[in-house]
């Protein structure tokens, strides 16, 4: 198939899947046609998937991932020994582990194309992901506390694994535990990297977007929890701030400097 026929294989597929959506007009353009894949997948719950299903998904957004400017750890230049400042979409961040602003269901986003990190993760990486942390969920059985962790594989990301992590939600004033857990969450993060034997590890900004955490006093947590542990413990070798928007690229280049 070609790429666009795999395109609209996977979107005739889901569409069957459901049939809320079977009398939904297919755009014709290839950007329209992509917003609707993307849709229909974050709207999938987690449930079985025929292999075929899988093989074309994992060709197509491969496909769709080699068109896009991979960047690997190993090309970036450190700002502090073993600790990185990098301004880009972490998807296309080739790393041992990245890891994902994760909310308490551990599910991912179920907004159709939402803007958060959770979203673009679980949309790049396929719908494996989300089937991978209904496992871990279901054999929890509860939701996940703020301040912890799991890792699953990255599937059809470039880095090899995702690490979901829970940050605290912040309405109204800003806490003593609200900061206890968004440092727990970096801690949790570097240990189960630690434990799986990962040397790079590459945190999004946790908690300051949807979740509301004043982005300073995130950066300066993040910044202060990563030195700390990698002081005390040299297993992990490189840990990379990733940043999208160019006031945080801006809050983090002033505390490492």
């Amino acid at each position: 198939m070609k790429h666009s026929e795999k395109r609209l294989f996977l979107i005739n597929e889901l569409m069957r899947e459901n049939g809320m959506y079977r009398t939904v007009e297919i755009p014709s353009s290839s950007d329209g046609q992509k917003r609707l894949l993307r849709s229909l997948m974050n709207i999938r719950p987690p449930k079985p998937v025929s292999d075929s299903f899988l093989s074309v998904q994992d060709e197509y957004l491969q496909e769709e991932m080699s068109k896009k400017k991979i960047v690997a750890a190993e090309e970036l230049t450190p700002v502090k020994k073993g600790i990185y400042l990098w301004q880009g979409d972490i998807t296309t961040l080739r790393a041992d582990a990245i890891v994902n602003a994760a909310n308490s269901k551990l599910l991912g986003c179920f907004v159709p194309c939402h803007g958060c990190i959770d979203n673009a993760i679980h949309s790049a990486a396929g719908i494996q992901l989300r089937l991978a942390c209904d496992e871990l969920m279901s054999e929890q059985g509860y939701d996940e506390p703020a301040g912890t962790a799991k890792i699953t594989p990255a599937y059809n990301l470039p880095s090899g694994y995702v690490i979901h992590t829970v940050g605290p939600i912040v309405y109204g004033r800003l806490t003593e535990k609200h900061c206890r857990q968004l440092e727990d969450c970096y801690k949790a993060c570097l240990e189960l990297a630690a434990d799986n034997g990962l040397k790079s590890v590459a945190f999004c900004c946790i908690s300051t977007g949807e979740f509301h955490f004043p982005q300073k006093k995130a950066a300066e947590i993040a910044v202060h929890t990563v030195s700390e542990f990698m002081k005390s413990d040299s297993r992990i070798e490189k840990v990379i701030f990733n940043v999208f928007k160019q006031e945080d690229y801006e809050i983090y280049k002033g505390l490492l400097a």
